[in-house]
């Protein structure tokens, strides 16, 4: 299985507060939520194939918190967890990725449980999901998000205040989410995004594009020249059976990224050097990148949207490498479908369109969803004259999975203070709160409240009308909305 956030190892400590634990609420009804529209579904109990069952929780959260697992009726596998000092709140959480698989990964909910204990230790309750099926899909990932929050309501009664929380890809899905039920009044009242992918699909994933065909160029190994050919947008061929280890192999080969730079010929130098001077993308991440470029783009294309190209390099002109005019007179050129691409500006894109404080935390150097993307969501809720709803925050970490458990609970307090009390915090008084929490959970604190990113279009090269955000207005949404299967399904 590939996935763009894997799940890493956590550390935590006890939380001092004391909160009470809600009585567990009556039985469940029998309604399905299937797929995310442009309004919100009525607020019908959802099905499920049994109650939420009482499991084993994550070692930092045993003794502090009871967790449950269970499966939805649409085959979804999801987490919960309610802290034994439970303040009444809870946040509900939208994971990275997308993993690539046919079905939903049990392991997925509960290893993210796990990965952010530290919002349970804090005294909130916690839900999941893992998503009905691997592979790419904003729209149907934040349905099944919103389905989580639902049964945890229905077993569990309302909690005083709903948090969406999403990292990464999630952080798209929780954008999705809050834009579709975050409508006041609506189901949720604030989003928290961490280290987002929040360009949407339509633009987020150009560097990628121009990965996948200045690789190409360069390395003529993927595919070679005696292997059946197909267009780099594909990302793979349908039919292929190359691995991540059998890509990992040709990589190396190419460029020697695995070896000391005293190992690699010189050939293989160069080669890495201008892949890395055109594309812009950090040498600890290139392997990741082009792992997503190949088996995400093959997702996407193949199996989401039947073998339509939603992307386009048309016009981009490449600059940094040792001869530029050689390479853009040679780099694969073309120009996406017009319907694809709008099937995953549908699905994945984003308005802007948000009335609920939404509060992000992005590493400056972030090696995998560049922190650009911050300003790509700035620019798409700005242009929806809902900026008012927004604070950002940035650190100086160089992580994207993993910062630092006491950023994690100093911003979701920051949250929960907006919301309860209606005073918007800035990036300086975030940062100055966060020590308190260091004490507890001693992550550090890594704040720099003066940094703003540069525009997108500064980091990831601009196709024609890529200036302009959002990528996809309201009116836009509400427009495709009523065109038979629009979107990516289910």
């Amino acid at each position: 299985m590939t996935t763009l956030d894997a799940p890493v190892p956590v550390r935590r400590r006890i939380p001092a507060p004391r909160y009470r634990r809600a009585a567990l609420a009556a039985g469940l009804a029998a309604a399905l939520l299937g797929t995310l529209g442009n309004a919100p579904a009525p607020a019908a109990p959802p099905a499920q194939t049994e109650r939420p069952a009482v499991a084993t929780c994550p070692a930092d959260l045993v003794g502090k918190a009871t967790c449950y697992t269970g499966q939805d009726a649409n085959g979804a596998y999801y987490a919960m967890a309610v802290p034994t000092r439970w303040n009444g709140s809870l946040v509900v959480h939208a994971h990275g990725g997308p993993d690539l698989g046919d079905s939903s990964d049990p392991s997925r909910s509960t290893d993210d449980l796990g990965r952010w204990a530290v919002m349970v230790e804090e005294g909130y309750a916690w839900a999941g999901s893992s998503y009905r099926r691997g592979g790419y899909g904003t729209r149907m990932a934040a349905a099944d998000t919103e389905n989580v929050r639902r049964l945890f309501v229905s077993t569990f009664g309302k909690p005083k205040r709903t948090y969406v929380h999403g990292q990464s890809w999630g952080g798209d899905v929780a954008a999705k989410v809050a834009e579709t039920y975050g409508r006041r009044p609506g189901a949720y009242d604030g989003a928290l995004l961490t280290s987002g992918v929040l360009g949407g699909g339509s633009r987020g994933y150009d560097y990628r594009v121009d990965l996948r065909v200045v690789y190409q160029y360069y390395c003529h190994n993927h595919p070679r020249p005696t292997e059946p050919q197909y267009p780099l947008w594909q990302g793979l061929r349908a039919d292929s059976t190359m691995t991540s280890a059998g890509l990992r192999a040709r990589l190396q080969e190419c460029t020697g990224f695995a070896s000391a730079p005293a190992e690699r010929t010189a050939l293989q130098q160069r080669n890495l050097d201008d892949i890395l001077a055109v594309t812009r993308i950090p040498e600890r991440a290139l392997e990741s990148h082009l792992r997503f470029a190949t088996f995400t783009f093959r997702d996407i294309v193949s199996t989401r949207l039947g073998g339509r190209n939603p992307f386009s390099n048309r016009g981009v002109r490449y600059s940094g490498s040792h001869d530029d005019k050689a390479l853009n007179a040679g780099v694969e050129r073309f120009s996406a479908d017009p319907t694809a691409r709008r099937d995953l500006s549908y699905d994945s894109d984003l308005t802007g369109n948000v009335s609920i404080p939404v509060l992000t935390l992005h590493a400056i150097d972030d090696p995998t969803a560049f922190v650009e993307h911050e300003a790509a969501y700035r620019a798409t809720l700005q242009g929806a004259g809902r900026g008012g709803n927004l604070v950002q925050t940035f650190t100086t970490e160089t992580e994207h999975s993993a910062l630092s458990d006491s950023e994690y609970a100093d911003s979701l307090a920051a949250l929960d203070t907006w919301v309860r009390h209606g005073h918007k915090p800035t990036p300086r008084s975030i940062a100055a709160s966060c020590a308190a929490f260091d004490r507890t959970y001693g992550g550090g604190c890594f704040y720099d409240p003066a940094f703003r990113p540069a525009p997108y279009a500064s980091r990831i090269r601009p196709r024609p009308g890529g200036f302009v955000w959002p990528a996809m207005t309201a009116a836009q949404e509400r427009a495709w909305s009523r065109i038979d299967g629009v979107g990516i399904a289910p």
